[in-house]
């Protein structure tokens, strides 16, 4: 019987390359020359630090950028609403969502029950387990929840036939 997983997860590698791509990129940028800007992962928490609020939704984009050329999706980014002011300089947390909240979750298998697919969905901590008869009918759960607009990227693991 096939079954799959659906999960949400950020490669922390990509994540850790598309940091290092921004830092460069910033170097390397004339507007920024001269400003005291810090870019820091630590924990799938991106801290970006400079002189104004501007240039730190500047240097969001400019991550975003970069995520989508290491082929991350940028949906998985939580931004902070507002740039903590201390002291002389502007900091901004971004958080990068790690495996499917429950509530994700269930919205997810009540759309795939909605869609009398003949597949069975289960909630497993972090992921959704996928098993039907038919692999057609799973790779239609697969376009069923690329096209739900949860929030959220989806990814899919342990295909099995």
């Amino acid at each position: 019987m096939p079954s799959m997983d659906i999960v949400s997860e950020v490669d922390e590698e990509e994540l850790r390359n598309a940091v290092e791509n921004s830092r460069r990129e910033v170097a390397g940028r004339f507007d920024l020359r001269g400003k005291e800007i810090e870019i820091d992962l630590k924990d799938n928490v991106v801290t970006l630090k400079s002189e104004d609020d501007f240039i730190c939704k500047q240097l969001v984009d400019i991550l975003r950028i970069q995520l989508s050329k290491r082929n991350v999706d940028p949906s998985s980014m939580e931004v902070d609403e507002k740039a903590v002011h201390s002291g002389k300089t502007f900091s901004l947390k971004v958080n990068f969502k790690q495996g499917i909240d429950s509530l994700v979750a269930k919205k997810l298998v009540k759309a795939i029950k909605d869609s009398k697919l003949k597949v069975q969905a289960a909630i497993q901590g972090d992921s959704v387990r996928i098993t039907g008869k038919k692999r057609d009918d799973l790779q239609a759960v697969m376009r069923l929840a690329k096209e739900s607009e949860l929030g959220q990227p989806f990814q899919f693991d342990n295909f099995r036939d």
